[in-house]
């Protein structure tokens, strides 16, 4: 891929961990509590049906697209939600800076691809950067809140690893992909809301504002954005990408819900940002995912 190219697929891959990183503020603040995976599955379904209907495109094939909708979406939305509703702030997407890694070892292990040591050393700088943010901060973390970012970690690594490894899948086009990627995953979503949301659904004008974001902003636009980059990118670079969505949460949780970060938190989230930005810098070799 020629520098420029790959410079505007990265810009625009970024946009998404951007867009994201407003999910734990819209959660707290817009939606009505004890129901993750209603907003997981209201985030997902009416999407996924948006961009079909702009492609019109029917699968050719079913199981790699399952496998990645699975992973995606139907694995990932619920436990991003679980740690949204649990946990304060960007904790539970500063979390997600560890992908890197889980990243190199998936595709060592499914692809036999060595990862870069030169992106492997600015994805531990990242890591250090977002750990002395968490470890100096004086909020209380909940266990249950970071199981559930950890395990949501694993299953957007593994996601990212197969969706540059595999490509399109079904024989659809990047955007109808991502369109039945959320379809479905939103559809495996479904069953567990009465298992795991509780207490009265009350749908408010926020709540209805705060869906509507998530939905058409944080999922149709930022995921057709993530998954062309996935696919181009390796992926360890575009795991890099996803640093950006606990610094934005950082900052809108300082700007909007008005959470005090010590100069050694600010420092850590800065060096995050930094090693995210450089570690896009290193052209891939060709054996590179």
């Amino acid at each position: 891929m020629e520098a420029k190219s790959r410079g505007l697929v990265t810009a625009t891959g970024a946009i998404a961990p951007v867009v994201w990183g407003t999910t734990y503020v819209v959660t707290t603040e817009l939606l009505p509590s004890g129901h993750p995976m209603t907003a997981a599955a209201v985030r997902a379904i009416p999407a996924g049906l948006l961009l079909i209907a702009v492609t019109c495109a029917w699968p050719k094939a079913w199981g790699r697209l399952l496998v990645l909708s699975a992973l995606n979406i139907g694995a990932f939305f619920p436990l991003l939600f679980v740690a949204a509703y649990r946990l304060p702030g960007g904790l539970a997407a500063v979390v997600g800076a560890a992908q890197p890694f889980v990243v190199a070892v998936a595709a060592l292990l499914l692809f036999q691809q060595r990862t870069p040591w030169q992106q492997l050393a600015w994805a531990t700088l990242a890591v250090a950067g977002v750990a002395t943010a968490i470890l100096t901060g004086t909020v209380t973390l909940d266990t249950i809140g970071i199981l559930a970012a950890t395990a949501g970690t694993v299953a957007m690594a593994l996601g990212i690893t197969l969706t540059r490894a595999w490509g399109s899948t079904g024989g659809l086009s990047g955007l109808a992909s991502t369109g039945w990627q959320l379809l479905l995953g939103g559809l495996m979503i479904v069953p567990l809301i009465p298992v795991l949301d509780h207490g009265p659904f009350t749908l408010t004008g926020h709540a209805v504002v705060g869906y509507a974001w998530l939905s058409l902003i944080g999922a149709a636009l930022a995921y057709a954005l993530w998954f062309n980059a996935a696919r181009q990118l390796p992926a360890t670079s575009t795991s890099l990408l996803a640093v950006l969505s606990p610094v934005t949460a950082a900052a809108l949780g300082w700007a909007i819900l008005q959470q005090n970060f010590t100069p050694i938190q600010i420092i850590g989230f800065t060096v995050a940002l930094i090693a995210s930005i450089l570690g896009q810098r290193r052209r891939p070799s060709r054996k590179e995912h």
